[in-house]
């Protein structure tokens, strides 16, 4: 083996240690935007944080990724936007958002799903700013916020479900993509097969449909706020995941959008997941985050290399 004279070793150990260094060679890391107002309703400012890949995770530098827009769960009374299990898409080449909606505490349903529209329309007014593909944005959820993506994403144009909440009136709140973790999708079908959870005053969708002040929810109140209702041929495609030992959710929910969705000829994927319950580490881990980025790859793929 060759071996250096000491100056010039110490000479190589810098010149390593500063090439080690160069930003121009690190790896990249995210950008993160946290607290983002996109709103104000019932006297709250509406927040998101908005995760930006680095450009070294895009096949093409110079493009701009597709938009991944998250929902908490809890509830509806609860949870928190900080809590975002899919944030490793940003290693992959897409951008994400997670959003914060009332709570209801703060208002009934509709003031959910307004929200959530609301947040969409911001963020696709907002795109050139931050630096996204505002024509491919899909919504996930989990829970609670299984329901509201799968809402967001079957009720494009539904005037008394976009609401007037926020900036950006002029933009679309239609999504080209949803993936949807245990969320209920039928609350007519839940008050029939699962009467302890739709009806009890402890049971979240309770106070959401107004039945903490009413009483009662009514049945136009229970198919105004359900995905179910307003499946069409136009929807965007569908990933679902739901475990079979679910007692909060139960599967017929799912179960429920997957027959709607092939009656309407859509492209639908229910995944189940064996044994397990209401949400849990496995449902974002292994082969299921897999295929949650299978699904969106084949429908909002990162930009492609130019040839």
């Amino acid at each position: 083996m060759l071996s250096l004279p000491f100056r010039f070793r110490g000479l190589l150990c810098v010149l390593l240690t500063a090439t080690a260094c160069s930003p121009s060679l690190q790896a990249q890391s995210v950008t993160e935007h946290s607290d983002l107002v996109f709103a104000e309703a019932s006297g709250e400012q509406l927040r998101l944080d908005l995760y930006i890949p680095p450009t070294d995770s895009r096949p093409q530098t110079d493009a701009r990724p597709p938009l991944v827009v998250w929902i908490h769960g809890g509830g509806w009374r609860g949870g928190s936007r900080k809590n975002v299990p899919l944030k490793q898409l940003t290693e992959h080449g897409y951008a994400l958002a997670s959003i914060s909606y009332r709570l209801t505490d703060k208002a009934l349903f509709p003031a959910q799903i307004h929200d959530c529209k609301a947040a969409i329309r911001w963020l696709r007014g907002n795109a050139d700013k931050y630096g996204y593909n505002a024509d491919r944005i899909a919504v996930a959820g989990s829970s609670a916020g299984g329901h509201l993506a799968l809402l967001t994403g079957v009720s494009a144009g539904v005037a008394e479900l976009e609401g007037d909440v926020g900036e950006h009136p002029d933009q679309s709140s239609a999504v080209q993509a949803v993936i949807d973790y245990y969320g209920p999708s039928d609350f007519v079908l839940r008050g029939k097969t699962q009467p302890d959870r739709a009806y009890t005053t402890k049971a979240g969708s309770f106070a959401l449909l107004g039945g903490l002040r009413d009483g009662k929810i009514s049945p136009e109140m229970e198919s105004f706020a359900g995905p179910a209702t307003y499946v069409g041929s136009d929807d965007p495609p569908l990933l679902i995941f739901h475990g079979t030992d679910d007692r909060t959710v139960l599967m017929d929910q799912s179960e429920r959008m997957v027959s709607l969705y092939k009656s309407a000829g859509l492209e639908v994927e229910l995944v189940v997941l064996d044994g397990a319950g209401h949400g849990g580490h496995s449902f974002f881990a292994d082969q299921n985050y897999a295929a949650a980025e299978e699904f969106l790859e084949r429908h909002l793929p990162p930009a492609k290399s130019r040839p």
